[in-house]
């Protein structure tokens, strides 16, 4: 007997899984009994060139662990390449039971920088991408009444991160599909949730070293001594098994945000406050009551936009004359 949380029969397809993040995925999905298709364009960081080398190196590594694999190398950013990654998986296998959208680019920039050939390439890697991915294996999952999909996001976007208005504003919009989606897969048994991992990645080291002063010998002193005290100990290996758990069959949460990061983890949750009600709202009364407005305690979470509907009316019923 063992209470393993293993993967036996079942089929992954894993984007951007040729470095990094997506790498640890693979192999330890592999590792514990999965199928997976190992999708990687192998560019560079900013979505440059392509080399078939990096998915194939990674689907190799897991069959010579005893796993099964496949390389795949079509880009996520069309509807036609998102539609082949999973006929792939299905014409190996015969279905597809998780997703793992985490492919992705940088390029970085003052917002006053970021013009369309700095912010159309990452929404087609990272929202469009990740939809375009989804979309055929939903039609499976649903067919099959079960599937698995973790999107990835980014404190960039939920928190704000300066020079990453492109990146932030991708990432987050998955965070809405990551919702919706949720509530459309709960009765066929399809889970849906996100992670925001904090992972020293050749992603994250391009947008530390772009971020430097150029030639400035302090300032890469003190990056220096950044990776060396602190981010080294940011390996993507420890974020692995969070995304592992999410796309168990016993994961028992959906539409969902969890951060991750060097062996810790937390849940990002949106949160509505108590706030203010007036039947005559004025301008003047929300300057006067903004620090009750803004006031955290009693938050509640609501799961959707019917709870929220049902606390508004709540409100506005509890202020009715007796």
């Amino acid at each position: 007997m063992t209470d393993d949380m293993r993967f036996d029969g079942q089929v992954a397809v894993i984007t951007g899984a040729g470095n990094g993040l997506g790498k640890e995925y693979a192999l330890l999905l592999a590792s514990r009994g999965a199928r997976v298709l190992v999708n990687d364009i192998g560019g560079s960081v900013t979505g440059a060139g392509s080399d078939a080398h990096a998915a194939t190196a990674v689907a190799a590594e897991i069959r010579r662990r005893g796993g099964e694999a496949i390389p795949d190398t079509t880009s996520v950013n069309r509807p036609e390449g998102g539609q082949a990654i999973v006929d792939a998986a299905v014409d190996a296998w015969g279905r597809v039971d998780i997703v793992i959208n985490n492919a992705g680019i940088v390029r970085d920039a003052p917002f006053e920088d970021i013009t369309a050939d700095r912010l159309d390439p990452l929404l087609d890697v990272h929202l469009r991408g990740a939809f375009y991915v989804t979309r055929p294996a939903w039609k499976v999952m649903r067919e099959q009444q079960y599937g698995r999909i973790l999107n990835t996001c980014s404190a960039a976007g939920l928190l704000g991160a300066e020079r990453m208005s492109n990146y932030g504003a991708a990432k987050t919009g998955l965070v809405g599909l990551t919702r919706v989606l949720a509530a459309e897969g709960a009765e066929r048994n399809i889970k849906v949730n996100a992670i925001a991992p904090i992972a020293y990645t050749r992603m994250l080291a391009h947008s530390v070293d772009t971020a430097l002063p150029p030639d400035d010998p302090s300032a890469q002193a003190v990056l220096d001594d950044l990776v060396a005290q602190y981010l080294q100990k940011l390996d993507p290996a420890l974020v692995a098994p969070v995304a592992a758990f999410l796309t168990h069959r016993d994961c028992p949460v959906s539409g969902e945000i969890y951060t991750v990061g060097a062996g810790h983890v937390a849940r990002f949750f949106i949160g509505r406050t108590k706030g203010f009600y007036s039947r005559a709202l004025s301008v003047e009364q929300v300057r006067d009551h903004l620090d009750e407005i803004r006031d955290e305690a009693g938050y509640t979470v609501p799961v959707g936009p019917a709870d929220e509907m049902a606390e508004l009316f709540a409100t506005i019923m509890a202020d009715q004359p007796g």
